[in-house]
């Protein structure tokens, strides 16, 4: 789904932070901190977002910047897959969430997903690298890379994290109400497709 409005505040906010990063010139400090007003101002036109989040949002990333990347696991059991639902917006999704620095993104989905649903998992295959702006979710201010893992649960039992209310395990014809932003129908039933055909190549953007 293409939001050109978004693109376009993107951009500017990556021009601007990448020049505010490497100029030294006062001048134009001033010129890049305008830009990147102006992408927090599209920003808040078209989302609705109040300006200081925008603002926010925009100015406690520092340095060059590079698309952000989301860990998802794909944990099967009996031909279902492992759900959890989140409190921010009270919808469903695959456990994982942003990776954090100093750890990789095998040792990252095993974190979420302990931490979310309680089970204690291991890493078996990557199962795709998708663009987020190549697949339909609603807007969002940065531009991210998701990752999905597929996973096998060696132990530990369903317990609730502090972001998660509820655990539980959906096939493919029987989804919940859908995280969006984290997770999409067409990326879960993507990732039966794997189950289904487990030499199935993997797949990215």
């Amino acid at each position: 789904m293409s939001y050109k409005w978004l693109e376009w505040a993107k951009r500017i906010q990556s021009l601007s932070q990448a020049g505010l990063t490497f100029t030294k010139d006062v001048y134009d400090i001033e010129r890049y901190e305008e830009l990147r007003n102006i992408s927090a101002e599209i920003m808040k036109e078209y989302t609705g977002l109040e300006m200081q989040k925008v603002k926010d949002l925009f100015t406690s990333d520092t340095g060059y910047q590079t698309p952000k990347i989301d860990v998802r696991g794909a944990v099967f059991r009996n031909n279902k897959i492992l759900m959890v639902r989140e409190k921010m917006d009270d919808r469903w999704s695959l456990p994982g969430g942003f990776c954090d620095v100093g750890l990789s993104p095998a040792e990252n989905i095993v974190k979420e997903i302990k931490e979310e649903s309680g089970f204690d998992v291991v890493p078996t295959k990557l199962l795709a690298i998708l663009d987020m702006n190549k697949h339909p979710h609603p807007p969002q201010p940065y531009h991210y890379y998701k990752l999905f893992i597929q996973c096998e649960i060696v132990g530990g039992q369903e317990k609730m994290g502090l972001e998660t209310k509820g655990i539980s395990f959906y096939d493919k014809n029987n989804l919940p109400e859908l995280s969006l932003n984290r997770n999409t129908v067409s990326q879960i039933k993507m990732l039966f497709d794997f189950l289904e055909n487990p030499n199935k190549e993997a797949i990215f953007d």
